[in-house]
């Protein structure tokens, strides 16, 4: 077993900008945030297995992630040229993704089940296979969202001592690892 400490290095040296431990204890998970799920702003609603519906109920997956012990949550920043830099945003998510990857790679070496909850749809397949009420090709590897799991990240954000906003012209993306 990886002390805290470990983690958080692995977490820093595949590209995170913070990293911390916290006690799933000291999460603030909220049900409402599912109703901004369903006004449907990202898109994805109904149309990923990782995305409410699809995900489970809220009660559901508050009761899967209380059954761990520790969180490993991470950040990472993308710098845009503006607000409305929607390309940096792109490049942003798709670099948090890769760094979730590759911390994921060393947290599946020491900790058999955890669950990696990450910023975004699930972007395991091109085309999610929901879209043909077909079941998920890889139930092992979907990712769902920090906030599918009812998860308040600018209140985790407080309780980890990171910054939820950078200042001007950053976009900053959570993820974390929940551990037994």
């Amino acid at each position: 077993m990886l002390e805290e400490k470990e983690l958080i290095d692995i977490c820093l040296k595949h590209g995170a900008f913070k990293a911390h431990m916290i006690s799933v204890d000291n999460i603030s998970f909220d049900e409402r945030l599912r109703d901004y799920c369903e006004v449907n702003q990202c898109g994805y609603y109904g149309k990923n297995h990782a995305c409410p519906p699809h995900v489970g109920g809220t009660k559901d997956v508050i009761e899967e992630a209380k059954s761990y012990n520790k969180a490993l949550v991470y950040q990472t920043i993308g710098n845009l040229t503006d607000s409305f830099d929607y390309d940096g945003m792109k490049n942003s998510i798709k670099r948090h993704s890769e760094v979730s990857d590759k911390i994921d790679k060393k947290v599946t070496l020491y900790f058999e089940k955890h669950l990696d909850l990450r910023a975004g749809p699930c972007k395991i397949c091109e085309e999610c296979s929901v879209i043909d009420n077909d079941p998920c090709k890889y139930p092992d590897k979907k990712r769902a969202s920090l906030e599918a799991y009812c998860i308040n990240v600018s209140s985790l954000a407080k309780e980890c001592n990171m910054d939820y906003i950078h200042g001007k012209n950053t976009v900053t993306y959570f993820g974390a690892f929940l551990l037994k």
